[in-house]
C-alpha cells in the first residue's frame, strides 16, 4: 500500500509517498481500507512538531478517516468486513490503509458519502462540545465565529443556527463571506490581514459591536488567535463566553481587565482531551450531530479534494489559510 508519511520535522513539502506493506489487524483492531481522509488543522503542525502530540516517525499525518472494514481482528464484535466507518486514529490517515481499534469506528450510513463522512467528526465534533459543554448556548443567543469560513468556522456558523442562535461570522475576504452567508451567518465582518495598529484593533471592535447589536456577543467562538482575539473580546457581552478553539494567527495576548469589565469567562475548547475523558458524552454527541445530519441542519461543505499523491498540496493549502470548507484527500485504487 502506498502512504505519505514524515520522516523529518518540516513542512508539507517534505512529506514522503512510501510503499510499505499492507498493516495487520491485532486483538480489538480492524483493518480500514481509506477511501476520504479529510486535513484538520492540527495536521499541519503535527508535521512540524508544533502539536502536543509528537508520534514517532515515519508517520502519516490525517487524523480523520472515512473508508470500509476490510478485515478484523481478534476480539471484535460488532462489526463485518464491508462495513462503511468514519474514525478518529490520531494519525496515520493518508495511506491506503489503516489499522484502528473497533472502540474508535462509527457506522457511516450508505446516504453518506465518504468524504462528507471523514469531514464530520473533528469539525463538528468541537464544534457541538465547544458550544454546549463549555459556551453553554441558548436559543436567542448572538454568536461570533472567527474564521467563519474554514472547516470548523462554517461547523459553528451551521451548529449556532442549528440551536437557535443569531450568528456573526468574522471572514477575510468577500469570496469567503459569500460562504459563510450560505452556511447561514445573519451577519459577515470582512476584516483585514494582521497584524494591527492600536487604531486598526479599534475599527475591528467597532465593526464587530455594530455587527453584534447593543448587547454584544453572548458566544464568541475564535478559531483565529492573534490580533483578532482582542476585537472580538471588546465585543462580547455581559457575562458572555470567550470560547479559545485555536490560534492558526498566533496566541492572543489579552488585556485581563477586559474580562472584569466585561464578567466574562475565557474558555479553552480541547477536544482532543475531552474524547479521551468523557468517551461516553463524545459518543452521544456524535449520535446528535448524525440526527442533524439527517435533518439537514448540518451539510460537511467539502471544498476542495485532492489524490494521496497530493496530500502535501492540500494540507499546504490550510496552513496557508486558503482553505474555504473542508480540504479531503481521497485514495485512488
Amino acid at each position: 500500500m502506498k502512504a505519505l508519511r514524515t520522516h523529518a520535522a518540516g513542512g508539507p513539502e517534505t512529506l514522503v509517498l512510501d510503499d510499505l506493506p499492507d498493516p495487520v489487524a491485532g486483538v480489538g483492531q480492524v483493518l480500514v481500507r481509506v477511501h476520504a481522509c479529510s486535513i484538520n488543522f492540527p495536521d499541519t503542525l503535527m508535521i512540524r512538531d508544533l502539536y502536543q502530540f509528537k508520534p514517532e516517525r515515519p508517520y502519516a499525518p490525517g487524523s480523520e478517516l472515512a473508508g470500509t472494514i476490510e478485515a478484523l481482528g481478534e476480539g471484535v464484535s460488532g462489526w463485518s468486513v464491508g462495513d462503511r466507518v468514519i474514525a478518529m486514529i490520531g494519525h496515520g490517515g493518508l495511506a491506503e490503509k489503516v489499522i484502528a481499534p473497533a472502540s474508535s469506528l462509527f457506522a457511516l450510513p450508505d446516504d453518506v458519502d465518504f468524504a462528507t463522512g471523514a469531514s464530520l467528526l473533528m469539525t463538528y465534533g468541537t464544534t457541538i462540545h465547544g458550544l454546549k459543554d463549555r459556551g453553554h448556548i441558548a436559543a436567542g443567543d448572538v454568536v461570533l465565529v472567527l474564521g467563519a469560513a474554514g472547516g470548523v468556522g462554517l461547523s459553528a456558523v451551521e451548529l449556532a443556527k442549528a440551536y437557535g442562535a443569531r450568528v456573526i461570522a468574522g471572514v477575510s475576504s468577500e469570496e469567503k463571506a459569500a460562504v459563510a452567508r450560505a452556511a447561514g451567518a445573519d451577519e459577515v465582518v470582512v476584516y483585514g490581514r494582521a497584524p494591527f495598529d492600536k487604531a486598526q484593533s479599534k475599527e475591528l471592535a467597532e465593526a464587530f459591536k455594530k455587527a453584534c447589536g447593543p448587547t454584544g456577543a453572548d458566544i464568541v467562538y475564535d478559531i483565529v488567535g492573534g490580533d483578532y482575539s482582542e476585537p472580538a473580546v471588546r465585543a462580547i457581552a455581559w457575562e458572555g463566553r470567550f470560547l479559545v478553539v485555536g490560534f492558526p494567527a498566533g496566541i492572543a495576548k489579552l488585556p485581563l481587565n477586559l474580562t472584569l469589565l466585561k464578567a466574562c469567562d475565557v474558555c479553552g475548547v480541547f477536544w482532543g482531551a475531552f474524547i479521551a475523558r468523557e468517551p461516553a458524552r463524545f459518543k452521544a454527541q456524535v449520535a446528535e450531530l448524525f440526527e442533524l445530519l439527517k435533518a439537514g441542519k448540518i451539510n460537511p461543505r467539502v471544498s476542495s479534494r485532492f489524490a494521496l499523491e497530493q496530500g502535501s498540496d492540500a494540507i499546504a493549502m490550510l496552513e496557508d489559510r486558503k482553505a474555504m470548507g473542508k480540504v479531503v484527500v481521497e485514495m485512488i485504487g
